[in-house]
Order: structure tokens, then sequence, then C-alpha cells
């Protein structure tokens, strides 16, 4: 089992989302991070049970999981532990920067 750290830039993109959700239904935007945050149960329990994320090529230490239309991208840090390190809407362009500039301290 490994332990999840949520970086300061995956908090941030859970309180845009839910901000965002809420103009609409504080139900809805309650529901949507709490399922966020749910997936990373399964990360917990194999943190290569996400798929390689295709911008990153084939750096295997990271990982998404994809749910609704959100992409829950985490990097494998050691056998112990799995930062997330963003919540990033699918319909919006990632960057292979973006990404090593989430996981640039870690």
């Amino acid at each position: 089992m490994v332990k999840i750290i949520w970086t300061q830039r995956s908090l941030t993109d859970l309180k845009s989302i839910a901000e965002y959700i809420s103009q609409d239904s504080i139900k809805y935007a309650s529901l949507t991070i709490e399922r966020l945050i749910n997936v990373t149960q399964y990360i917990e329990n194999n943190p290569r049970i996400g798929r390689m994320v295709p911008e990153m090529g084939r750096k295997d230490k990271f990982r998404e999981i994809i749910h609704g239309h959100y992409r829950l991208i985490y990097k494998i840090s050691s056998s112990q532990t799995a930062h997330i390190l963003t919540v990033h809407h699918s319909s919006k362009r990632l960057r292979q920067t973006s990404l090593r500039g989430f996981a640039k301290n870690i």
C-alpha cells in the first residue's frame, strides 16, 4: 500500500473544479470532488493501475486515471509514495512541459 500525497497544484485544481461546478450545482460539485478523491484508493492499493500519460511518452513513473471528464495525473515517487500532480479536465490540452513543472520538486 502506498501513501498518497496531494501536491499544492492538485489541491488548487480540486478547488477550481468545485467552484466551477458549484455555479450550477453545489450538490454535484461536492459529489464530483468526493469521487475524484476516492479514485486515489485504487492508486493506494495498486500504484501502477493507471495508464502511462501519453504526453510523457514511455516514462513509467507518470500515470493517470481517467474519471468522468477529468484526468487524475500522478507520479510514482517510490515504492511507498505516489504524488497526485494535477487533476486536469480532458477537454484542455496537456503539455509535457507542464507535467515536468508539476513534478519538478518531487
